[in-house]
């Protein structure tokens, strides 16, 4: 895995989603805070063993497994100012956290569940592999879902996003109105039950 060229392609893709453009800071030091806040995802991804990349790495996914309670509360508040000084800046921080709190709401409020917090494919693979490594990338998804009989959870606000999600069998569970005036759409994976036949 090359750590490094994740990291880069990450900031890459990160500058097409529109959560991401609205926090980082608009400055001359846009490009450093892009990546920046790659670095930290990446980081955080292979921290809880959650990154999964097609293997020319240009197909890059984070799929956490957590809960409710998965809070530890003051290392996420310190990488949040941490965040705030080095992308966001405070007053893009604090909306992005009132946003954060609405899109949490939306999580299970107890057992454990899969969240895909990043899906991204670099634009030089999209067209004809596109499908092809977003399938490959679904599968992998699905696998993990259906090994551990977990749902998996994700939301977007580009409407080809979520109906691409539901060509893929996710099904849309609610719409919401972002501040942004775009439509925030919430989707969800259910996997099938394990087939016990084969053991």
């Amino acid at each position: 895995m090359n750590k490094q060229k994740i990291i880069d392609n990450v900031s890459t893709l990160l500058q097409e989603v529109p959560t991401s453009m609205e926090i980082v800071k608009d400055d001359n030091k846009r490009e450093k805070r892009f990546h920046y806040l790659a670095t930290y995802m990446v980081e955080k991804a292979i921290e809880k063993d959650a990154l999964i990349t097609s293997p020319d790495e240009k197909g890059i996914a984070i799929l956490f497994k957590t809960n409710s309670n998965d809070k530890n509360f003051w290392k996420d508040l310190i990488m949040d100012l941490k965040l705030a000084i080095n992308v966001t800046g405070i007053k893009k921080g604090l909306a992005a956290m009132k946003v954060q709190k609405y899109v949490k709401s939306q999580r299970p409020k107890e057992g454990d569940y899969l969240y895909c917090w990043f899906w991204g494919i670099l634009s030089d693979a999209r067209g004809s592999d596109d499908a092809k490594i977003a399938y490959d990338m679904k599968n992998k998804f699905y696998a993990i879902a259906q090994e551990l009989q977990l749902p998996i959870y994700a939301e977007t606000r580009i409407k080809r996003i979520s109906l691409a999600y539901r060509r893929y069998g996710f099904e849309l569970f609610n719409e919401w109105d972002h501040p942004s005036g775009d439509k925030m759409y919430f989707l969800k994976y259910t996997p099938p039950p394990k087939d016990n036949s084969q053991n």
